[in-house]
């Protein structure tokens, strides 16, 4: 099983995640990776008198593990980087999956039973949840959001020149400490402990070799008698977009034992005939980053058509006539539908400061699969 393996997960931008107790001797879940229902309170509801501590009752909800909850307490910029982080996560997984069967529906039994099992969808989620906070947290000490770090110390960048400039760099370094320490560690003896544990790490170093130079001239008459560079982090678009792919190639793996240690390893194959001939030990595997970019899978994933315990099934999906109706309603066709719609149109600026539209109605159509 998980072996202690702290997880990482969704949180909308403007609420707080409720966790309830995990049932017996084992350890907390936290979000998009956990295996509870969540349920939503909005954060403006707090009195502002208790704004002040709003991260301690933050930290405190989300029902942490000792070591997790301390390190959500001790900098108040903490709690609102884990609910950004998550926030990101979960927006980008359902942007990257808006015209799939499997759409990234994280509420209710569904999201938890996908989490039980070793599917390609379970190896996206560890790694967009993994880069979600690895990035959300390189971006708020560049933004002074943290007390315990500020911009990336870089030795090959003038820092000071940086802030003086307003180049300040995205502090990779400390993120990725702060999210190794946050999450953990599991043992590699259990295959499924390992395979989740490498797709987290994979989130994380997509989001390292992201990691891009930006310089900035300054002098008289636009010359280049001073330039300051820092690094900064790819937008979290990109990085989704990323994980995608690594998802659409993910590569399943199964176990074999070394017969050196007597440890179990994992191997992979690209295809049945290459698992069948031999199967090749992912190289790395015990490092803290294994070497290889690809995300891994233990079994095939179901076809998310039907309604079962993983999916809500694809019936009434909306879909995109000559796009994605044939795949997404699993051969079954599509209803269309046509409605008016009235949208702003002819918009023309008014003097300084506002915007003048017409508004215009139109007929269109929309698709929804056939139960």
């Amino acid at each position: 099983m998980l072996d202690g393996h702290l997880l990482l997960g969704w949180l909308s931008f403007t609420v707080i995640v409720y966790l309830l107790n995990l049932p017996g001797p084992t350890i907390a879940y936290f979000g998009l990776t956990g295996n509870e229902p969540l349920s939503v309170l909005p954060l403006n509801s707090l009195p502002e008198e208790s704004i002040g501590r709003a991260h301690f009752k933050l930290c405190d909800r989300l029902k942490l593990e000792k070591k997790q909850r301390r390190m959500c307490r001790r900098d108040p910029g903490v709690a609102e980087t884990l609910r950004e982080a998550i926030t990101m996560s979960a927006l980008e997984c359902q942007y990257q999956f808006r015209f799939e069967r499997w759409n990234c529906t994280l509420e209710g039994r569904h999201r938890a039973n996908i989490l039980k099992r070793g599917f390609k969808e379970t190896a996206f989620l560890y790694a967009i949840s993994s880069a979600g906070l690895t990035h959300a947290m390189a971006k708020a000490c560049s933004a002074g959001r943290m007390e315990r770090c500020t911009c990336d110390e870089a030795p090959d960048l003038e820092n000071r020149k940086a802030w003086q400039w307003g180049g300040c760099g995205d502090n990779l370094k400390y993120a990725n400490k702060f999210v190794k320490d946050f999450l953990g560690k599991r043992s590699n003896k259990d295959l499924r402990a390992r395979v989740d544990m490498h797709n987290t790490n994979v989130g994380m170093k997509v989001i390292k070799a992201g990691v891009e130079t930006t310089c900035k001239c300054h002098g008289v008459s636009g010359s280049c008698t001073v330039q300051t560079c820092w690094r900064q982090l790819q937008p979290f678009h990109e990085i989704g977009k990323q994980l995608k792919q690594r998802y659409e190639t993910s590569v399943k793996v199964g176990s074999s034992t070394n017969e050196a240690t007597g440890e179990g390893e994992i191997s992979t194959g690209r295809n049945q005939q290459q698992q069948q001939q031999q199967q090749q030990p992912l190289p790395g595997l015990n490092d803290q980053i294994p070497r290889t970019m690809d995300l891994l899978h233990i079994e095939d994933s179901p076809s998310f058509c039907r309604p079962t315990k993983y999916s809500p099934g694809t019936a009434a999906r909306k879909c995109y006539k000559d796009k994605n109706c044939d795949a997404i309603c699993c051969g079954r066709g599509h209803n269309t539908q046509s409605r008016e719609v009235t949208r702003p149109c002819q918009c023309q600026v008014r003097w300084c400061c506002y915007v003048e539209c017409k508004q215009c109605t139109q007929r269109e159509e929309v698709y929804t699969c056939k139960g």
